[in-house]
């Protein structure tokens, strides 16, 4: 079994409502996500998948929550835009882009600080 991994950052407005705490107060983030991809096969390159559409495909999910207040986001009008949510959202998202690809999606890592993650994987 094979471990791919991958980086992007985006910045973000949000409020944890009905926190008891500064959390519940508007404030920002530049959220660092980590992504882990899980797969058998390596391809005739001896890759198990293109870093570059790997990246791509994040990119492409962290654009729509890129300067954006995520409560104004469907998703997170529904449910607390924790970094819980957050990590949950994106590995949802990502799992639709990687399709055929031959690796699935192990774990996404949002961290909303130097010293503190939310995880999410299946």
């Amino acid at each position: 079994m094979f471990t791919l991994g991958i980086k992007d950052t985006f910045a973000a407005a949000h409020r944890i409502v009905g926190y008891n705490g500064q959390c519940e107060e508007l404030h920002g983030h530049n959220f660092l996500v980590e992504a882990f991809f899980l797969g058998d096969t390596l391809n005739n390159e001896g890759l198990l998948a293109d870093f570059k559409i790997l990246k791509e495909y994040l990119k492409e999910v962290l654009a729509a929550l890129d300067h954006t207040y995520l409560n104004d986001i469907p998703y997170f009008s529904e449910r607390a835009s924790s970094a819980e949510y957050i990590a949950m959202y994106i590995h949802g998202e990502m799992e639709k882009c990687l399709g055929n690809t031959g690796v699935s999606l192990k774990e996404i890592r949002v961290w909303e600080s130097d010293r503190a993650f939310a995880a999410y994987g299946r």
